[in-house]
């Protein structure tokens, strides 16, 4: 996300004051002044539509959202509507996630149950990326670990519920290793930068 090579439109950043990856993934809705603080400085420097880093600032997205005048897409959780009226009923759709234990149903924004039977978890929490982010700082991305550790999770996954046909990232740090693990589960994956390519060609 913030790799000037990612997009092929200019982006700026802001850093939301006091928010670590412990706080953010756990939910700590303190955070919540500091993340609209954040939005309305980057709308305030040119900004024309505002993402975040980590999925799990979905929790903060419709606070976001009120807050500016400019497209918010926090999470590429807001995706999984669309995705789940991609596939046939029989399909399910794998969110891959930082930390699954703290993805629960408030984030998935699935109110119906058959629609929420469809969509399986998986997370890398316990791994080293997982490890290496609580640090302050975090140590530059292992590229070759999150490769390993995304790829097992999909494997798990796929063989618990073979009727997977679809990958979601939560993580923001995941799209690095997108092409390996469309070509490793030759299955599509989608990623918080399509859905911010798809925003930005909505403003540009």
């Amino acid at each position: 996300m913030l790799s000037s090579v990612t997009f092929d439109f200019p982006t700026i950043k802001e850093t939301v004051a006091g928010a670590w990856v412990e706080n953010v993934v756990r939910g700590d809705p303190s955070l919540e002044p500091a993340f609209i603080a954040a939005a309305r400085k980057l709308v305030q420097r040119g900004a024309v539509a505002i993402s975040s880093t980590c999925g799990f600032s979905v929790r903060h997205q419709a606070a976001v959202a009120a807050s500016v005048n400019v497209p918010v897409v926090m999470s590429s959780l807001l995706l999984l509507p669309a995705l789940l009226r991609e596939l046939p009923l029989a399909s399910k759709i794998a969110v891959l996630t930082y930390d699954s234990t703290h993805c629960g149903e408030d984030l998935l924004g699935i109110d119906d149950p058959a629609a929420r039977a469809r969509i399986v978890i998986g997370g890398i929490e316990g791994g080293k990326y997982w490890h290496d982010e609580l640090k302050r700082p975090p140590p530059p991305t292992d590229v070759a670990a999150v490769e390993t550790e995304v790829a097992a999770c999909v494997a798990r996954l796929r063989d618990a519920h073979p009727e997977i046909a679809s990958i979601l990232f939560e993580c923001a740090a995941f799209p690095i290793v997108a092409p390996a693990i469309r070509r490793i589960a030759k299955l599509p994956v989608y990623d918080i930068t399509d859905l911010c390519r798809m925003t930005m060609a909505s403003v540009a």
